[in-house]
């Protein structure tokens, strides 16, 4: 029996229903359930406190500002029973949040998920909120979001700049039924264009102010060690090839075509970003400094992408 296991016999045994009557109990019982566990926080949420709060006032239909005077305030059996069916979830199955759920934020905006695409939790997010300075002159009025998945980034760059038409592009079906989703939810339908693609390949010859994207770029070795949360994305979101740059490639050669000539390529590659430094040392990768924390996020312009296409070949 493994150690969540025996956190949920606990549970049962203990008939914590009966222990737990408000939403202070409840908040206060999860996190420290969820630190005696061996869950992962690894999609969006840092810690047991933050997962806690999350799925606690949300299963609630509770914002996440709920004032706290009011977490005194009793909850009925039924909601009890809805909230320690997901708790036993994230322990048994370890269920991601966002999953059971079926929300995550991002640039402090709400969006759906399901396990049609991945969480999102990019560190572009930064970048989106300071409207891409230093790294843009002006702002962009046609952008494209290569490999949207839930299309949170290109909503969220449509949000930021109020002027600009944004295409979203997938090679899933599936994905972009939920990113039209969130499309709707914000009322982007007149601004945010979900558009079934490989890659560049069905797109009309047209140039972007910005091209940014989050594609797949797990590598071979980093994918096989995932925790099990991570096993509930799809894999064609996460995984590119052995050194996680296979998808990558294809950008960098394709891109310039589809920029105008001030415009600019921003990337994500994560971890990858040793083998891509390792294996292009010619290329001058300008490694973004974000303020979130995150890493492996780089910016190269028209020139320097038809400077260096020869590479990516």
């Amino acid at each position: 029996m493994t150690h969540n296991q025996e956190l949920i016999e606990t549970i049962i045994a203990d008939h914590v229903h009966q222990e737990l009557h408000t939403i202070q109990d409840f908040l206060r019982w999860t996190y420290s359930t969820f630190n005696r566990s061996d869950i992962y926080y690894g999609h969006g949420y840092h810690d047991a406190w933050d997962e806690a709060l999350q799925l606690v006032l949300t299963t609630l239909d509770l914002p996440i500002d709920f004032p706290q005077t009011y977490y005194t305030a009793q909850l009925t059996r039924s909601e009890k029973e809805v909230l320690l069916r997901l708790i036993i979830q994230r322990l048994e199955k370890r269920i991601p949040i966002a999953y059971l759920i079926h929300q995550a934020w991002f640039c402090g905006l709400n969006f759906y998920v399901d396990e049609r695409v991945i969480v999102p939790r990019s560190p572009i997010s930064a970048l989106i909120q300071e409207g891409f300075a230093p790294l843009l002159a002006q702002a962009p009025k046609r952008i494209l979001d290569m490999c949207t998945g839930s299309g949170c980034i290109a909503i969220a760059c449509a949000e930021r700049f109020p002027e600009a038409e944004v295409d979203a592009v997938d090679l899933s079906s599936d994905a972009l039924d939920v990113a039209q989703i969130n499309i709707e939810r914000h009322a982007m339908l007149e601004r945010v264009y979900p558009i079934q693609s490989d890659l560049f390949n069905a797109l009309a010859p047209i140039q972007y102010d910005l091209i940014v994207t989050n594609p797949p770029y797990v590598d071979e070795e980093d994918l096989a060690d995932m925790p099990q949360e991570f096993h509930y994305e799809p894999e064609m979101a996460l995984g590119s090839g052995v050194d996680g740059l296979a998808i990558t490639k294809k950008i960098l050669f394709a891109a310039p075509d589809y920029l105008t000539e001030q415009g600019i390529l921003v990337c994500e590659v994560g971890n990858s970003m040793v083998h891509l430094i390792e294996q292009y040392p010619a290329v001058p990768f300008n490694w973004v400094e974000l303020k979130n924390g995150g890493v492996g996020v780089f910016a190269l312009t028209k020139a320097q992408l038809i400077q260096y296409r020869h590479l990516f070949q």
